[in-house]
């Protein structure tokens, strides 16, 4: 086993979108910070679909921005569509949409995480969580090298005990083709931390030349472009 030298203030285990808040908060405010993800390609991929915000989901975009996120300047960097939607309604209720280049935002937030000061990125499949007298947390990865911190954040959304379901058959998955975060969950177990599951559904991918799109009514964007 391999003990990396450094310990860190705060360790964040999973780069998607709620692993890169973490992890630039933290490094922000100063702490030494190291993210963790099984694919450091793959961090804030937009795996089911290229938008951001919506109806509930716009107004908490602009909560994290207001807390100094990074989302809603990826979003901004890197829209392709914007709209208002609840327009007929008050203003309070209007909920910011965007739809974003996937690639392009994927890219981009991947660069500002290589690029901000107090902030590690390695690539790992995280397996235990070791408890070091109450004083240290330790990460055990799937190739025996141990990372220390004073504090840790797990943000693994679906990966934990991760199952997809397509038709009637199930295979464990984390997203398609990566693989699920079992050895993981078992280690919170055993922490004495209860494990739920919450279900995602995907879009499904239909063929365009299948589409008749001469009896449907197109969603353009908005003329003036309401950014987050």
């Amino acid at each position: 086993m391999f003990i990396y030298p450094k310990l860190y203030d705060v360790i964040v285990v999973g780069g998607g979108h709620a692993g890169v808040e973490a992890s630039l908060a933290a490094a922000r405010m100063g702490c030494t910070t190291l993210l963790i993800t099984s694919n450091l390609d793959t961090i804030a991929q937009m795996s089911c679909n290229p938008a951001i915000g919506g109806i509930g989901k716009g107004q908490l975009v602009r909560e994290v921005d207001a807390l100094g996120g990074e989302m809603g300047l990826n979003t901004d960097h890197t829209g392709i569509q914007f709209r208002m939607l609840n327009t007929k309604n008050g203003p309070s209720v209007w909920a910011p949409r965007a739809q974003c280049d996937k690639k392009a935002y994927q890219f981009r937030m991947k660069f500002v995480l290589e690029s901000q000061h107090n902030l590690d990125l390695k690539q790992g499949l995280a397996e235990e969580i070791i408890a070091e007298q109450n004083q240290f947390l330790s990460i055990r990865t799937h190739t025996g090298a141990t990372y220390r911190s004073r504090a840790l954040v797990v943000t693994t959304g679906t990966f934990l005990q991760g199952l997809i379901h397509i038709g009637k058959t199930k295979i464990g998955s984390g997203r398609a083709s990566e693989p699920p975060s079992n050895s993981l969950s078992s280690s919170l177990k055993r922490l004495g931390l209860e494990m739920g599951r919450l279900k995602t559904g995907t879009p499904p991918r239909i063929c365009r030349r299948s589409i008749n799109f001469s009896s449907v009514t197109p969603q353009h964007g908005d003329m003036k472009p309401s950014f987050f």
